[in-house]
This record gives structure tokens, sequence and C-alpha cells, in this order.
């Protein structure tokens, strides 16, 4: 009941922060942030929002984004949409959104409307290009479909580790069930989302997708070969239920109201379906193998340089938002090997961020603000939840953020390495990082090696990322500013870019005692 209480608590302080449930247009989360979209951005109390124990930092994205944390976020949501929704049936106003509660220092409405100018203008010019708005949909697709990636994954090692083991031989057959039975449907949901994403009718774009799978497209040919159940994975579910959305907006164009509940779903699935066999398949299935060989080559023949560019870049790449454009390659490496080899790679990244974060915290020793900010903050990096380093100290430092990223180039080229040589590291579920991707692990070589090779990258990447930041994260103009002890109600961080780049989120250092997570 008291953890009950708390996230409700969060919720409850979070609310008028935002300009109150009238200036709540939607509530979404994945899995560390609560996504809000909100009428009117400058009556949010950014400043108050960020103070809060919880919020570990703020993103400015096509949502606002709040950053609580995996667990808490799934648990502050449910909590926040019931106190919007009484809030609304308790205080019906006409108008577009509520003032903002009186929860701090008053702001005058010309600072408001300027700050939510200045927002709406970075926004527009850094995040509506096209090719980043076709990422957060593909994003938008595929991240809710992580948690039962994660679970699924975590079974599917277990039941390895038990069939090796030679224990429990009556329930494995059941854990495997349980472990593939996602998978083995995981195009379904590609297009139930998918359609979801673009506008169409969700349940039209599943059933388009469910073709893909139907164990009865062995029989159909198409480019002179049999067809094969699953043939095209995600990608081509994804082309699939696309297709249908596009069809199915013709017909709602077209087709006379009076039938249209009887033609308009008969001609998408048809036409999609039709289009789905006779070709999406096929291509889909070409582009599919050709991901998974030169995944595999270029670990084979590359591993170490290759891991060292992607262990270098991949913070940058988030930083950019075209991490996103990673995801159905992860989906479609899993659905074809059983696990990708590209995130423990990635995943250095994470450790290079926590290494620099710790050379920060020895370098900076007089500095209590950002040293609260780091030991607050440094157990979530450990585990893979990087926001609070990314935004209480890498990026609004500068320097260290660059040295982070040695620390995961390093870390990457030596797990790249033993791909090279003949290992591979692999996860059967994409999202955790860091020590909790250790249940999701899984390789060629047996588990025990699989996890000895991760967890000695991990080191390599903790360690090259305190040496690197250690002694050239900070130049002697750097020191002589930030190692010094703050006044108490003295910012030491102003600006801090948003992790995905797509616009700036002011984060200060959280002052000395407050939490950031």
């Amino acid at each position: 009941m008291a953890n009950e209480n708390k996230y409700r608590d969060t919720a409850a302080a979070i609310l008028p922060l935002v300009g109150g449930a009238r200036n709540v247009a939607s509530v979404a989360h994945c899995m560390t942030r609560l996504r809000l979209g909100l009428h009117d951005r400058s009556l949010v109390q950014e400043e108050q929002l960020k103070a809060l124990p919880a919020v570990m930092g703020v993103v400015e994205d096509d949502t606002y984004q709040i950053v609580l944390g995996p667990g808490t976020v799934a648990r502050v949501t449910p909590e926040f949409e019931a106190l919007a929704e009484q809030e609304r049936a308790e205080a019906p106003a006409p108008g577009g959104g509520n003032a903002p509660d009186a929860g701090g220092e008053p702001v005058t409405a010309e600072e408001l409307a300027a700050q939510g100018a200045a927002l709406r203008a970075q926004r527009k010019a850094k995040n509506a290009t096209p090719f980043k708005l076709l990422l957060r949909r593909i994003a938008n697709i595929f991240v809710p479909l992580i948690p039962a990636l994660i679970g699924c994954g975590i079974i599917a090692g277990l039941n390895g580790l038990l069939v090796n083991l030679g224990w429990l031989p009556g329930i494995t057959p059941a854990l495997a069930a349980m472990a593939s039975g996602f998978m083995a449907l995981i195009a379904v949901f590609v297009g139930y989302n998918t359609a979801k994403e673009f506008g169409g009718t969700p349940i039209l774009g599943g059933a388009v997708a469910a073709i893909i799978v139907y164990a009865g497209v062995a029989n159909v040919e198409a480019f002179g070969q049999q067809l094969s159940p699953g043939q095209g994975g995600v990608l081509g579910a994804l082309g699939a239920a696309w297709l249908a959305v596009q069809v199915e907006k013709w017909c709602r164009r077209w087709v006379p109201v009076s039938i249209d509940v009887l033609v308009t779903p008969t001609i998408t699935v048809l036409v999609a379906g039709l289009a789905t066999l006779f070709g999406l398949m096929f291509l889909a299935g070409e582009v599919s193998a050709k991901i998974g060989e030169g995944a595999n080559w270029l670990l084979a023949h590359g591993g170490a340089g290759a891991g060292l560019i992607l262990g270098a870049l991949f913070l940058p790449l988030v930083m950019l938002g075209l991490h996103q454009a990673l995801i159905p390659i992860h989906t479609t490496l899993i659905e074809q090997q059983g696990y990708t080899v590209l995130l423990p790679i990635l995943a250095m990244a994470g450790a290079g961020q926590v290494g620099a974060a710790i050379a920060v915290y020895f370098r900076l020793h007089r500095n209590t603000s950002i040293r609260t900010t780091i030991k607050s903050a440094l157990w979530p990096g450990f585990l893979g939840v990087g926001e609070p380093l990314i935004y209480g100290v890498s990026l609004p430092l500068g320097r260290p953020f660059i040295t982070a990223c040695t620390g995961g180039a390093l870390g990457g080229a030596f797990v790249g390495l033993f791909n090279q040589l003949g290992t591979d590291v692999g996860s059967t579920a994409i999202g955790p990082s860091g020590w909790a991707l250790f249940p999701l692990l899984d390789g060629d070589h047996g588990l025990g090696r699989t996890v000895a090779v991760y967890a000695a990258g991990l080191l390599v990447g903790y360690l090259g990322g305190f040496l690197a930041t250690y002694y050239f994260g900070f130049t002697k103009t750097m020191l002589a500013e930030l190692n010094v002890a703050p006044a108490p109600s003295e910012p030491v961080l102003t600006s801090t870019p948003a992790v995905d780049g797509t616009a700036p989120a002011t984060t200060p250092a959280a002052p000395a005692g407050a939490s950031a997570g």
C-alpha cells in the first residue's frame, strides 16, 4: 500500500506541473519515460518538475517526455491517468488548458509565452524532418513489443539452462512453448501496431500480417519458389500492414457509407493480402536474409573494428534519434537466429558512460552538487538506465560525453573481437543493457563463455570510460570553474541536449541532497 501511495504521490506532484488535466491530450509510456501530449507546453513548470525526487530528467520531442525509470514509469502512468480523469470530472472547465498550479515561483505570461515559442521553434527546426518522423513511427511500432520480448527472452534463457543441465525434463517443453509463442506470432503484433501508427484499422493490419505466419502459405508459389510460413518476418509484416492502411484509406474515400462496413475490410484484406503473398513475402524475405548475413559477415571478418565503431557511435546515434532505425534490425536477427549480436556491442556505450561518470566524481571532488547527482544516478546506470547520467552529467559537461564514447568504443571492440574469433555474444531481446542484459544473453558456445565475454566487455568499457575521462575529460579551465562547492541555489549545469538530439532539455545539476532518480 505504501508503494502504491508513493506512485500516486508522484503522479499527483507531476500533474499540476504540466498544466493540469485540461492541458493533457494523451498519456502513454515506454520503458523509462512518461510521454504526454500537451495542448500548451508553455504551461509546464519545468524547473519545479525536474526538482521532483522521482524525475530523472525531461525530453522535449513530439511528446513531452518525463524520465522516471523502468518499473516506476509503468506504475506511475495509470495513477497519472486516473488522477487526470478525476480532475476533469470534478472540475470541468472550458477552453484549452488549466493555469499552472502554484507549485513554485510565479512567472509572467510573457516569460511563459516566450519559452513556449522558443521550444516550438526548436522542435520545428530539429524534429520535423521526414526521416526522423519515419524513425519515430518505426519506434512507436516496435517499442510496445519490448516487454514481451524481454519476458519471453528470459524464459528462453531459463529453458536453455535447464535443458543443458538436464533438469526438469517435464517442464522444459512448456517453457519452450511460452518462450516461442510470441516470436511465432510477432508479425501479427507488428502488423497491428503498424496500422495503428499510420492511421488505419489496427485489426486489419494484424489480419493481413497474419498471412505471413499462416502454415497454409507453404502451398503458395511466388517467383518460382514455394513460400514458407514466416518468410519476410517483421519487415514483411510492416510492409503488408502499411499497404493495408493505404488500401483502406482509398476505400474510405470512394466506397459509399451504406456498404463501407462490408466492402472496405474485404478489399483491404484481399488487395493487401495478394500483394503480400505474391510480392512482399518474397522481397522482405530476401532483405531479412541479407540483414542476417550482413551482420554475421561484418562481425566475423571485422568484429573488433566494427565493435569499435558501433560502440563509439551509439550514444551520438541516440542523440540524433537514429538509433531507432536499428530496432527492426535487432528484431529481424532475433527472429532469424534467436538473438541479436549487435545489442551486446551497443550496450558497451552505457558502460563507457558509467566509467566516465565515476571519473567525473573523483575529478570534481569539491562539487557536491554534481557528485550527489552521480551517486544517485550511478546504480541505475549499472543496470542500463542511462538517462540520469546523460542528462545530469556527461552531456552538460561536453568533453566527458566524448570520453564516455571512447569507453564504449573500447568495450565494443572487445566484444566484437570475440565475435570475430568465433564466439557469438547475443541478446534474446532488446531494451535492457548493462547488468540487466545478463539474463537475456545467448550465444553459440554456451552460456558460461557468453556471460564471461560480456562481463569482461563491460569491465573494459568501465575502465576505458574512466581513464579517458579522468585524463582527457577536463581542461584546466573546466576544472577551475567546476571543481568548487556551488552556492546552495546556484545551478551548475544549465543546458542539456536531449538524449536523441531532437530538442534541448534544460537540466540543471541536482542541488546537494536532491535525487536524480
